[in-house]
């Protein structure tokens, strides 16, 4: 007789919220490559007469061409060509909000950068919340094990994607997962044909175009340090405009502008105490550890400091904002490239499983 196991509302995929931050991350992507393109090309009109197509057209097609794939393919491929589309689909739609909550279709709209920020925390934050709130279970981890094993049977496996399997296949094994069950898994993983690892390879290729002076960890506390004195200083300034209400200071060449309380005040404020939140502890925390989550964690500040900066920004300060996200995405490949570091070496350090099917 089966094992009753109690299942939870949901059952989370061990790997769901990558997929959830890459299309947040290519969502705003989208809308800050489509404000630079319309910026340079001075608004151009698609269509012609009175006809004007939206790109939020566009990005309602491609949501439901994300759609339709998720359903009808089968894969990791499909489901990665999912998330892209999706991303840039939600993006060029949500760059026409202030259209859609305006009388007069005022694409330039102030606060249409505060409604895109609210949603694009709403889905960081619930995805986190969703996968942390509790450690998965073994069937959580035998289920998203499967799930792969399903992706070899419909169009051959990776070795890395073998491998994340079979980790947790041995996660939901130690977490008392049934023993057959886990066997049948297990067997499938390894039996599964080989597929093509171009999109690993690229991955893995990628960060040898940073140069070498950039990829000694001596930058890490530089970077790091730069986004704690940053959040600190933003901190500092955006409550000070507030407690003023706005100042302005001008003699000879000094010029000081304190922006008083508005909505991009506040975003940018909660931003700062984001960064800083995550930031400060990571720096303690690589003097005292060499675990990879304090990395992991000063690469969230990054992401935070660059791209939600730069949305607001750009709908403040237009092409200046390109400025700060030059910088942001400096500190986020150098941070991103001693994490991949960093895992490969934690990889290679633990005992992979082994075995053969038959």
């Amino acid at each position: 007789m089966a094992r009753q196991v109690r299942l939870g509302p949901i059952t989370r995929n061990a790997v769901g919220l990558t997929s959830a931050e890459a299309f947040v991350m290519i969502a705003i992507a989208t809308i800050l490559l489509t404000r630079l393109y319309l910026r340079l090309t001075g608004y151009p009109q698609i269509g012609g007469g009175d006809l004007h197509i939206a790109h939020a057209l566009w990005g309602g097609a491609l949501m439901m061409l994300a759609l339709v794939t998720g359903w009808m393919a089968l894969g990791f491929g499909a489901r990665l060509l999912t998330v892209v589309m999706g991303g840039i689909g939600f993006g060029l739609f949500l760059d026409e909000v202030g259209k859609f909550v305006t009388k007069d279709n005022d694409y330039f709209y102030g606060p249409s950068a505060d409604i895109m920020y609210v949603l694009v925390c709403l889905i960081l934050v619930g995805a986190r919340l969703i996968r942390v709130v509790r450690p998965l279970s073994a069937h959580e981890c035998l289920a998203s094990a499967a799930s792969i094993a399903a992706d070899g049977v419909a169009r051959g496996l990776p070795d890395h994607r073998r491998q994340i399997g079979l980790r947790l296949v041995e996660q939901a094994r130690t977490g008392g997962a049934p023993g057959d069950e886990t066997e049948h898994v297990h067997t499938l993983l390894l039996s599964a044909r080989q597929a093509s690892d171009r999109l690993y390879r690229l991955q893995r290729w990628a960060p040898r175009l940073i140069p070498d002076l950039f990829r000694s960890p001596k930058w890490v506390p530089w970077v790091g340090w730069s986004l704690v004195a940053g959040a600190v200083f933003g901190l500092f300034f955006r409550v000070l405009g507030i407690a003023l209400g706005g100042s302005f200071y001008h003699e000879g060449h000094v010029k000081v502008h304190l922006a008083g309380k508005s909505p991009a005040t506040i975003i940018l404020l909660v931003s700062a105490v984001l960064t800083l939140a995550m930031a400060l502890p990571a720096m303690i925390a690589l003097r005292r550890s060499t675990q990879l989550w304090p990395l992991r964690l000063l690469r969230s500040a990054a992401l935070v400091f660059t791209f939600l900066n730069a949305l607001v920004n750009f709908a403040t300060v237009g092409f200046a904002a390109l400025i700060t996200l030059a910088i942001g995405l400096f500190g986020l490949a150098i941070l991103s490239y001693q994490v991949d570091v960093a895992a490969r070496r934690a990889a290679f350090a633990a005992t992979p499983p082994t075995g053969s099917a038959g």
